[in-house]
């Protein structure tokens, strides 16, 4: 075997280095390779004795169950003197609150009323236990909802389930077969939804929601508020509808129609995405609520899931995305963190228990939220409370309620949507603010309308990302001057105070410098930079931001200044330098 001294190869582990040359013989270098990759092994399962810092721990045991679990972290030292009033008195108010909001919101996922109330109860009884925000209320959100009965709709139509009587030729409708079948597709969609939050959760997928702006979600939720009070025009009314879902589903209807082009638009615009169709009325009597009562778990129809995977992500992300909206928002005001790996965990854990007991997906609701931090309460007691209310509703007092016309659960959705369309009030604001997020809020809005719910949300998402990339295309350009008496370098062309170093030129981006906008950067620096020492005024994470594009503009950046005899700073140098090395 030669020997080659220039050659070494360095392993590192946990606790050792090896410095390994081609001077060992083969023998050697794979005990001692064995070696590295037992110690390797063993750190990975957090045996190892010879690293602390990896080592399993009944401490650290402990911290990950309490965070993992955090009702066995806060309920310990709850403090009965405190808080117990101002929680029973929010329990109370927001179980209230539940029973309306469980049995309307049920309509809108297209299952019959109780299966609104198991959602009021069996996943708020799971957020409470592993949830980490004190104030929000989980449970049935009118935007999952009607997501949901999209879903369901989309499955199983009436269309499927009616046949036609030989002898009189009336057509029947088999309502309880259809009914069942859409709860099996409702329970199926939450029990997959709860298995794709939990699974992100555990992974540490939390920050997907950063790519869900503040004006994507609120145009989205706007959008929704508008599809639900369309879908609630026919119980309103007491009129028998045919139900359709889908993207622009009203045109086939429009189309025929003898109407001036204005009005065939209007049409179109208000009622294309509308999960109905209105026909002339056809009963008499509004349709009334089914008998109220507790039914055992089941399995959900996991052979379902095929047909409905991309439903049950859209609608978990979106549960979770107004969940830790709401979440830090209260966290921020009551002074407390809300973990948002924990948070994923939670409502995924809420949705598969959930999807066994018949639920449909949970989120927070802004107005049962409200409602809980104004009368007083503090912590998780509060869904404790409401779910025993909700739990002796169903048990004793449903029977009340078994002919109450749907007409009445209609105006109790519209309602609550009240705080929907408040959003917008954000139009004028975002118009004075940042325009760019004012068009994310309308294309949003617009593609939630005509496209329908879980196509409005890919194509808002798609759309919102194209932003990103258009604001970088349009990057601010500045030349710093000092503040005389101050340490402030500001724009020269916005502040006169502010005035150039003489033979100094301080060239400011405001943007990242990649690929798509490098060429740019070139141009405004030998547009505004003629002879003057240069001093790029950029933070930039090299391995993070500078790609192989943007190495080539350097280099290009370095040839011309130098050959117009402008002075080059040791940082642009050193920039190049270990771009190169990286």
């Amino acid at each position: 075997m030669e020997h080659n001294p220039a050659l070494t190869v360095a392993l590192k582990g946990p606790s050792c280095l090896y410095a390994l040359s081609t001077s060992l013989n083969t023998q050697k270098l794979h005990i001692c390779c064995h070696k590295w990759i037992t110690k390797m092994y063993y750190s990975f399962l957090h045996i190892s004795n010879s690293s602390p810092g990896l080592r399993c721990s009944v401490p650290k045991l402990k911290h990950s169950v309490l965070s993992f679990i955090p009702i066995l972290s806060w309920l310990p030292r709850y403090s009965v003197r405190q808080d117990a009033l101002g929680d029973l008195i929010s329990g109370i108010s927001v179980g209230i609150m539940h029973l309306p909001m469980g049995l309307a919101y049920a309509l809108l996922a297209s299952v019959p009323p109780v299966f609104g109330l198991y959602t009021s109860f069996y996943p708020v009884l799971m957020y409470c236990i592993f949830g980490t925000s004190k104030h929000i209320s989980v449970g049935t959100f009118a935007v999952t909802s009607i997501m949901i009965g999209t879903t369901t709709e989309r499955l199983a139509p009436n269309s499927a389930f009616t046949s036609m009587n030989g002898t009189n030729g009336t057509v029947f409708l088999d309502v309880l077969s259809r009914d069942a079948f859409r709860v099996q597709i409702a329970a199926s969609t939450t029990l997959l939804s709860g298995i794709f939050l939990f699974l992100l959760g555990m992974i540490r997928f939390g920050f997907v929601v950063t790519f869900l702006s503040d004006p994507l979600v609120r145009g989205y939720m706007t959008g929704a508020g508008i599809q639900v009070v369309l879908s609630q025009l026919p119980s309103l009314f007491g009129i028998r509808t045919g139900r359709f879902s889908g993207p622009l589903v009203f045109e086939p209807h429009i189309s025929p129609l003898s109407l001036p082009p204005p009005v065939h638009f209007n049409l179109s615009l208000s009622f294309s995405s509308s999960p109905f169709l209105s026909t002339p009325l056809s009963s008499p009597h509004l349709p009334f609520l089914s008998i109220l009562r507790l039914k055992p778990p089941s399995s959900p129809d996991i052979s379902l899931w095929s047909s409905i995977v991309g439903d049950a992500f859209a609608i978990g992300i979106v549960g979770y995305a107004v969940n830790i909206s709401l979440g830090k928002i209260f966290g921020q005001k009551h002074g407390y963190t809300v973990d948002s790996n924990q948070e994923m965990v939670a409502i995924g854990l809420s949705n598969i228990v959930g999807g066994f007991f018949q639920c449909h997906v949970v989120a927070a609701s802004p107005p049962r939220t409200l409602l809980q931090d104004s009368t007083g309460g503090k912590t998780q007691v509060v869904g404790l409370i409401s779910s025993v209310l909700v739990l002796i509703f169903i048990l004793q007092l449903g029977t009340l309620f078994e002919e109450l016309p749907k007409a009445v659960l209609a105006c109790i959705v519209l309602v609550n949507l009240r705080g929907l369309f408040m959003q917008f009030k954000d139009i004028p604001e975002l118009w004075k603010s940042n325009k760019v997020d004012l068009l994310v809020w309308l294309v949003t809005l617009v593609c939630t309308v005509l496209l329908n719910l879980d196509l409005g949300l890919a194509a808002s998402i798609g759309f919102s990302m194209l932003t990103v990339i258009f604001r970088t295309q349009l990057p601010r350009y500045s030349i710093l001057g000092h503040v005389p008496g101050t340490e402030l370098y500001l724009d020269t062309e916005t502040y006169e105070e502010a005035k150039e170093i003489p033979g100094i030129t301080i060239f400011r981006s405001s943007t990242t410098m990649y690929y798509t906008n490098a060429q740019l950067y070139l141009d405004a620096l030998q547009e505004k930079v003629v002879s003057y020492l240069i001093e790029i005024c950029k933070a930039v994470t090299l391995k993070t931001h500078i790609s192989s594009h943007m190495i080539s503009i350097i280099s290009q950046l370095e040839t011309y200044l130098t050959t117009r005899a402008i002075l080059v700073t040791p940082f642009l140098q050193l920039l190049l330098l270990v771009a190169y090395a990286i």
